[in-house]
């Protein structure tokens, strides 16, 4: 059995937010689970070329925009999939942090972290 509690696990600083890692490649379940800070007012152009990921919001508002200019309201008991690799835009509302909880298949190593230079979506 693996346990954890959120004070334990590894914290990684993604650019505008905090990505906190319950699961690795290490632990050998083949996917990652994270809770996710994603800070108020910000927006991220995302991409993830080697995971597909689907995230739960639990606490905040925000959105999320295709690359089509669609955009998907977030709130508490919401969840959206990125199943093509999908390039995305990730924005969390003004008043408060989007708190998502992501799982990665396949699994995140644990350094992962975006590069948001504004040079085109940030992946790994």
């Amino acid at each position: 059995m693996i346990f954890r509690t959120l004070d334990t696990v590894k914290a990684v600083e993604w650019g505008n937010g905090v990505s906190r890692r319950f699961l690795l490649a290490d632990d050998g379940l083949g996917y990652t689970v994270t809770d996710t800070i994603v800070r108020a007012g910000t927006k991220s152009l995302l991409e993830y070329r080697n995971h597909l990921e689907a995230c739960y919001c639990i606490e905040g508002s925000g959105e999320v925009i295709d690359m089509r200019g669609r955009s998907y309201p977030l709130a508490p008991g919401t969840l959206y999939a990125l199943d093509q690799h999908d390039s995305h835009f990730l924005v969390a509302g003004p008043e408060a942090d989007l708190r998502l909880v992501c799982v990665f298949s396949p699994a995140l190593l644990g350094d992962e972290a975006h590069r948001l230079d504004g040079a085109g979506s940030s992946h790994y």
